[in-house]
């Protein structure tokens, strides 16, 4: 209820339902595969170990599913596109099943080979790839609410980034490997099914067009606007040289300081403070989004800090808590900025742009994470991580398309 100014009560219009059928069935669909996800580091990585290929083999396997994700992303955004993401997004799923069934049998088999784990490993990237861009446009599709969504989904990604490892490290040490990959594959079948359970209206795009042509458009949408590309563009430099060199070295730092356990606790603790930036994010709703969530980058930007000052353990939980409830800040920010800015035709294109310049940023700072600290030391090398996380985060406000765009309110969207 509220009063007008000639005194008379007005009804204040209820939120928006989130748990409509719909709704349900994509948040069962992105639990699963997100809880996955999360195993297939551990499970890999001890399968490829246990089977005698060393830390190369593991590098080998885990960089063809990186790659291979970086070189398709744009062709899984065209594809979305032309086809409708729930679609693209199923067969992405039924593909993961099959390859991480064959993963499954070849660990319980004890018949490994390192040619063909890296082989299937850049399959399911992909695959991974037809998938990863429905991400962004399904959510308008299920939820009027965009922002309380990816608020909801966020935190399930970090709930899922804390079990999901642990989980797999307790099978993996009980039953091996093989048995963790395949309730890795069930996942997908899992998520497979809720998204087939979808009654969706999504029209697709020209398919008279060429898929270069479609990728032409979807650039010059792209660099149409200038805050997209500025975040963009900004992110390349925060990528590469704060999240991307933070985590390797840091990790160095802590096992080093710390004992692996305490580095599980400090991770855990980074996951945590996820789910709270998600639940601070379904909250808070700024009138200028990414201003507010320039914030978000300030607070990650304590991640390397942490590591560089040999801080204690639970001081280091507490910082890297509130690194993670930045970063889970921001990823809401952002995801329903793209989300509602962007038009749903042009939608699953354009976040394919995004999602590919942070892959490759990504890569390329833990590519470029040990030649580093070799040249400017490991902790000097956090100490600028963090300086550069600060800087920019300052030019996020700086610059007026970013500072000044408005949001979008709940239920509408830009066309």
């Amino acid at each position: 209820m509220s009063t007008s100014t000639d005194g008379r009560t007005e009804e204040v219009p209820a939120p928006a339902p989130l748990w409509t059928t719909g709704f349900r069935l994509y948040f069962g669909a992105r639990t699963s595969s997100l809880l996955g996800d999360a195993m297939l580091p551990v499970a890999l990585s001890v399968g490829v170990l246990e089977a005698g290929y060393g830390s190369a083999g593991v590098g080998y396997a885990l960089g063809a599913w990186m790659g291979a994700l970086a070189l398709c992303m744009l062709f899984g955004g065209v594809l979305a596109d032309r086809f409708t993401p729930r679609r693209m997004m199923v067969i992405a799923d039924a593909a993961r099943l099959v390859i991480q069934v064959v993963m499954a049998a070849m660990f319980l088999t004890g018949h490994v080979a390192l040619w063909a784990v890296v082989a299937l490993q850049f399959l399911s990237g992909c695959a991974t790839a037809l998938f990863q861009p429905g991400v962004a446009s399904m959510v308008p599709q299920v939820a009027e609410d965009v922002q309380r969504a990816n608020g909801v989904l966020r935190i399930a990604e970090s709930t899922a980034g804390v079990l999901g490892p642990a989980l797999a490290g307790v099978l993996v040490g009980f039953s091996g490997a093989g048995i963790v990959f395949a309730i890795y594959a069930a996942t997908y079948g899992i998520s497979g099914g809720c998204l087939l359970g979808l009654r969706l209206k999504s029209a697709r795009s020209d398919t008279s067009e060429s898929m270069l042509r479609q990728l032409a458009t979807g650039w010059a949408e792209f660099r149409s606007r200038p805050w997209l590309w500025g975040v963009i563009s900004t992110f390349l430099v925060y990528g590469c040289f704060v999240a991307g060199v933070s985590l390797p070295v840091g990790t160095d730092l802590v096992v080093d300081q710390l004992g692996s356990t305490s580095f599980g606790i400090a991770m855990a603790a980074l996951g945590g403070g996820g789910a709270i930036g998600g639940m601070v994010a379904i909250k808070v709703r700024p009138a200028r989004p990414l201003a507010a969530g320039a914030a978000g980058w300030a607070l990650y930007a304590l991640f390397p800090a942490a590591t560089a000052v040999r801080p204690s353990l639970v001081v280091l939980c507490l910082v890297w808590a509130a690194a993670g409830a930045g970063l889970a800040f921001w990823a809401v920010i952002w995801t329903t900025a793209v989300q509602t800015q962007v038009p749903a035709e042009l939608l699953n294109r354009v976040y394919a742009y995004d999602v590919a310049g942070s892959l490759v940023s990504m890569a390329l700072g833990r590519s470029l994470a040990g030649p580093l600290a070799s040249v400017f030391g490991q902790r000097p090398l956090m100490a600028l991580a963090t300086v550069l996380g600060l800087l920019c985060s300052a030019l996020l406000l700086a610059v007026p398309a970013i500072r000044q765009l408005r949001a979008v309110p709940a239920g509408t969207r830009r066309v």
